[in-house]
């Protein structure tokens, strides 16, 4: 086992699902292979599609997770799905060179610049110690219990006694449910994406929660794309399939079981107020799953 960095672009193609499976291709069977059972983390890099003339990408370390197992694609030779557990998006995006230095000691050359051809691969195998200092630059506030300067409305949370390895806590849940509501909030405002309220506390702390779209019990992942910031009321209504999401983004109801004045409630377009940032807006694969399996309208 060891552990190792994936590319993912911010708009993958369509078998890539964000926190449940990563595909690639046969090129990258073994060093994918190395890192089974262990950890990996997520890269994002310039190019954001496949698109060889696109920008835009972040360049940054997103997100860590477990690879399990390797399923051939049945449609596609030479191709592969690696299946995901444990993923979790970092709360801050971590460059891949911060103050001089690079994360990577490969991706340094002896007079310092960047080793473009190591730089290009998909897949990079990384020590122990490499990972550590990644994960806990994407995950320092919540560590240390700090506001996220990327929060405007910042609120505080008590710090983590952390009595472990760092590459253990991706499998605590207080960890875990912290590091999720921390990301969905920030990539939402604090706004609940159904009604648009944005209610703070005397302190700025938001009542509005981080609602999975498919459930943690079937499954679903704590990738923000999974997530949805809604008030106390509305994370109800979605959890028990009163309201759902169609996939271009309008809200569905089940109008004999929502009172009327909870309907005026709900946005005045019928859309779902979205992240600005695309890379966290809410991926179509889980909604479909929401609505097959719950949805009573």
């Amino acid at each position: 086992m060891a552990k190792g960095v994936l590319t993912i672009k911010a708009q993958p193609s369509y078998k890539d699902i964000p926190g449940v499976q990563y595909h690639f291709g046969s090129d990258l069977l073994d060093r994918v292979r190395q890192t089974l059972n262990d950890k990996i983390i997520f890269y994002e890099p310039r190019r954001p599609s496949t698109d060889l003339s696109s920008r835009g990408g972040r360049q940054s370390y997103i997100a860590v997770a477990t690879p399990t197992q390797i399923r051939p694609d049945p449609e596609l030779a030479d191709h592969y799905f690696c299946d995901l557990k444990n993923y979790l998006d970092f709360v801050r995006p971590v460059g891949f060179r911060e103050g001089g230095s690079y994360y990577e000691s490969r991706l340094q050359k002896a007079d310092g610049s960047t080793n473009r051809g190591q730089f290009g691969q998909s897949v990079r195998i990384i020590t122990d110690q490499e990972f550590d200092a990644i994960f806990a630059a994407g995950f320092a506030d919540i560590l240390s219990g700090a506001p996220s300067p990327d929060d405007p409305d910042g609120y505080d949370d008590d710090p983590l006694v952390i009595d472990r390895p760092l590459v253990e806590l991706t499998t605590l849940k207080p960890f875990r449910d912290r590091a999720f509501r921390r990301s969905v909030r920030q990539a939402y405002g604090n706004r609940c994406a159904v009604s648009g309220l944005a209610i703070l506390d005397a302190k700025g702390n938001p009542e509005v929660q981080a609602a999975h779209i498919r459930p943690v019990r079937d499954n679903g992942s704590d990738s923000v794309r999974n997530g949805l910031a809604l008030t106390g009321t509305f994370h109800w209504l979605f959890d028990h399939g009163i309201i759902a999401i169609a996939d271009d983004m309008k809200i569905l109801v089940a109008e004999k079981l929502l009172i009327p004045k909870l309907r005026s409630m709900i946005n005045e377009n019928g859309s779902l107020n979205l992240p600005n940032d695309s890379t966290k807006r809410p991926h179509p694969a889980f909604f479909e799953h929401h609505r097959n399996k719950y949805f009573l309208g």
